[in-house]
């Protein structure tokens, strides 16, 4: 887990980029209710958590760089012993100076009379407006009323900057703790995997393998990062397919795209497989083409290529193979100029991973792609999808779908892929459902 050290350097980090006339205002996520006085689950703003590892909600995070009386500020609930009875601990003013390293606490519930007089004197705020719609106006009038103040007006913040742009580049490239945070949360996912595979079989509802996903997360002391995918036959075609209610039929695929929250950090796997534990000869060709662009793809990764160099690999390959099937009938060049390989792989390769299943950062720099670099992550996850209503080819071919999905770490030397232990193979897919 991440230590209270590591969210130190990050806070100063961040205060060294925005400068000592600059002021950085983050607001927790706000606690949401799903009906009456239940709430959801909550899971705190991922650049909140970065910065602070404080997961309650009522909370505001102010940074002052260069502050005599204190340059990290945290606005929290008071502890209040009675609601601790019905919802646990809280840490409180005391316990965010203590366990969170912060150099001082305010109540949030007095935040309207002491939040003011931090704005004083500081040129710059840093700050994400959108958010928290709420929020944001209570920092415009508070910024407007020391503006309209004789006595204040000379020292309020003149400047709004976006806080996005400097924090995701900072949480686009992770230290060894969140390398091991993320290690441990694919770990987590291989295991749940294992257990679906292992545990399908013909008759069974999607949501039935969906609880075997849970149990895997659930006894490690995890959750979901986000719904899980299972979606068999005709719903493999359906990408981002959460009804999870079919029954699932003898000679079909089933497809699991699902991964772990372990200390905030995600992971995101897919794995696809026949519900009887045999490939058809129509599947496993897809299959193996799928693979083969996913391998394709994970062998450009490296620092010094550029973020679109997966996708082009894997297209390549998708493209050849889907002429050699037959379900496309022209040139490789032309398929590739006109990306009509896109009819049955019309997404993009991957996508950033870390605190966010579809994590923070530019994919393009001054209008080119982003030049991977070490202590990047990212996942690579190439499919192919014919439409169970697609006339266009031959029957035996409608209603494939296959992704398979892997999280891949940019490294020094190239990259290490932190879902490896997951079988990829067809043969060893059958194999682990036999065990």
């Amino acid at each position: 887990m991440i230590q209270q050290d590591e969210y130190k350097q990050r806070r100063k980090q961040l205060m060294r980029i925005a400068g000592e006339d600059a002021v950085v205002v983050l607001p927790a996520t706000p606690e949401r209710f799903r009906n009456s006085d239940v709430a959801y689950p909550y899971r705190q703003n991922s650049d909140f958590y970065y910065l602070t590892g404080f997961a309650e909600p009522d909370a505001l995070l102010v940074l002052r760089p260069g502050a005599e009386n204190g340059e990290t500020i945290l606005f929290c609930r008071r502890k209040d012993p009675d609601k601790e009875i019905w919802d646990g601990p809280m840490a409180g003013q005391q316990g965010a100076v203590a366990d969170f390293g912060m150099d001082k606490a305010l109540d949030i519930a007095e935040l309207d009379e002491t939040f003011p007089e931090l704005l004083i004197g500081r040129e710059r705020v840093f700050y994400t407006f959108g958010l928290d719609v709420e929020f944001d106006h209570h920092l415009m009038n508070f910024i407007n009323e020391l503006r309209q103040s004789p006595a204040t007006r000379q020292a309020a913040p003149d400047e709004y900057v976006s806080l996005d742009h400097f924090l995701h580049d900072m949480r686009l490239y992770k230290s060894r703790k969140e390398m091991s945070c993320l290690s441990t949360s694919a770990r987590i996912a291989v295991a749940a995997h294992e257990r679906a595979m292992r545990a399908c079989q013909p008759g069974m509802h999607e949501y039935e393998l969906a609880a075997e996903l849970h149990y895997e997360f659930n006894r490690a002391n995890c959750g979901p990062a986000y719904q899980p995918i299972v979606g068999s036959g005709d719903n493999t075609c359906i990408l981002h397919y959460v009804r999870n209610n079919a029954t699932m039929h003898d000679g079909d695929l089933v497809l699991i795209d699902a991964g772990a929250e372990y200390d905030g950090y995600a992971s995101d796997i897919t794995r696809t497989f026949p519900v009887n534990g045999r490939f058809s000869s129509e599947q496993r060709a897809i299959y193996d083409l799928v693979l083969a662009a996913q391998t394709a793809a994970i062998e450009v990764i490296r620092p010094g290529s550029h973020w679109e160099e997966p996708h082009q690999a894997a297209a390549h390959v998708i493209a050849e193979g889907l002429i050699d099937l037959g379900l496309l009938t022209q040139s490789l060049d032309d398929v590739l100029a006109e990306e009509s390989y896109r009819n049955f792989f019309m997404h993009k390769t991957g996508h950033w991973l870390g605190l966010d299943v579809h994590d923070v950062g530019d994919y393009q720099v001054d209008n080119e792609p982003r030049l991977l670099e070490s202590g990047m992550v990212l996942t690579v996850e190439p499919g192919i999808y014919i439409n169970p209503n697609d006339e266009s080819v031959d029957p035996r071919w409608r209603g494939i779908g296959v992704r398979i999905e892997d999280d891949v770490a940019v490294t020094s030397r190239g990259h290490k892929v932190l879902s490896k232990r997951l079988v990829r193979e067809a043969d060893d897919v059958e194999a682990l459902m036999a065990s």
